[in-house]
């Protein structure tokens, strides 16, 4: 008895979504944007020297260099974590080159390279810290180190300012490129190195694999605890870095700068579209939020408003870029 052929039909697994017009608009970029061009307006509207090249380019200055922190910050919140410690970390940078400069006596070039090393080693003890002791959350060992790094900084420099660093410094926080400001090309290229590094990288992956299910993640072979130290690691660098361009563009130092900057950090990358519970966001829509703010800040200062009014306008952003995208979620499952 002859055997009938069985065909066999080729299946294939579709890795993406078809694309959707809907999908498409109901991103929450889109709605950054239309945030950012209100802001624009709004800034227009209550200043007539707002709107323009110059005041735009040179307003970047103001927010920008706390803004570079938020990459890493938003790396550590897709992986579930928190870090409450950058300001600190910045402070305590900060104090460190200063002090060497113009106490130690050492040369403005190693007194930098001090600073980056201070800011990393912060950020290490951050991140040791937390794989070690796993029943305590990110958010009690930042806060701890917080409270540690601050009152270094006012051991080493009690309540004095220092300064008097030499002239070329003043490039970093005030200087041009090409008619751009210096600080303007390093978020940019931050921006697209930290864009390639989340989302086109293995690593980056990960990031979003251990945000999503830790425990899955480190039974499939992820060295979740390594790539944590290093996240943290990337925080306290690029704090470091904020605290040499904070300096330059102030002049001097004390142990009470960037107080209160991590708050703002936060606000910038949860508006950007990074989740709290982890595993989504993107580096695009962290971008626009920083702009946003920094814009609003930027707006708000040139007519002197109160700095609490800021700090509702903020806060109210935030509920939104919690309610909206559940709103967006809802009206696509339709």
């Amino acid at each position: 008895m002859e055997q009938e052929k069985q065909t066999y039909q080729p299946r294939t697994l579709e890795t993406q979504l078809p694309f959707s017009w809907k999908r498409l608009f109901f991103q929450w970029e889109w709605m950054l944007l239309l945030i950012l061009v209100a802001v624009l307006l709004f800034g227009s509207y209550v200043s007539p020297y707002f709107l323009n090249y110059p005041s735009l380019r040179d307003g970047t200055m103001v927010f920008l260099d706390k803004a570079i922190i938020v990459f890493p910050m938003a790396m550590i919140m897709i992986m579930r974590d928190i870090d409450i410690s950058v300001g600190s970390t910045v402070a305590l940078s900060s104090v460190v080159m200063a002090s060497l400069y113009t106490t130690a006596g050492l040369p403005m070039e190693v007194a930098i390279v001090a600073c980056l090393v201070t800011g990393a080693v912060c950020g290490l003890i951050n991140g040791l810290l937390i794989v070690k002791f796993k029943e305590l959350s990110a958010v009690i060992v930042t806060l701890g180190t917080m409270i540690l790094y601050r009152g270094i900084a006012y051991i080493i420099l009690e309540d004095q300012a220092a300064g008097g660093f030499p002239e070329w410094f003043g490039f970093f926080g005030w200087g041009y490129v090409f008619g751009i400001p210096f600080l303007l090309i390093v978020f940019a290229a931050l921006a697209i190195v930290f864009g390639i590094l989340m989302h086109q990288t293995t690593f980056g992956r990960k990031v979003f694999a251990i945000g999503n299910n830790p425990t899955a993640s480190r039974f499939s072979g992820v060295r979740v605890d390594r790539i944590k130290v290093i996240v943290f690691m990337l925080a306290g660098l690029l704090a470091a870095i904020t605290a040499i361009f904070l300096t330059s563009r102030m002049g001097s130092t004390r142990p009470n700068i960037a107080t209160m900057y991590e708050l703002d950090i936060i606000a910038m990358a949860a508006l950007g579209g990074v989740s709290t519970a982890g595993g989504k966001g993107r580096i695009l829509g962290v971008v626009i939020a920083v702009f946003i703010i920094g814009y609003l800040q930027y707006g708000l200062g040139l007519i002197n408003m109160p700095s609490q009014l800021f700090l509702i306008i903020v806060g109210a952003l935030l509920i939104l870029s919690v309610a909206i995208p559940k709103l967006g979620s809802m009206i696509k499952r339709k």
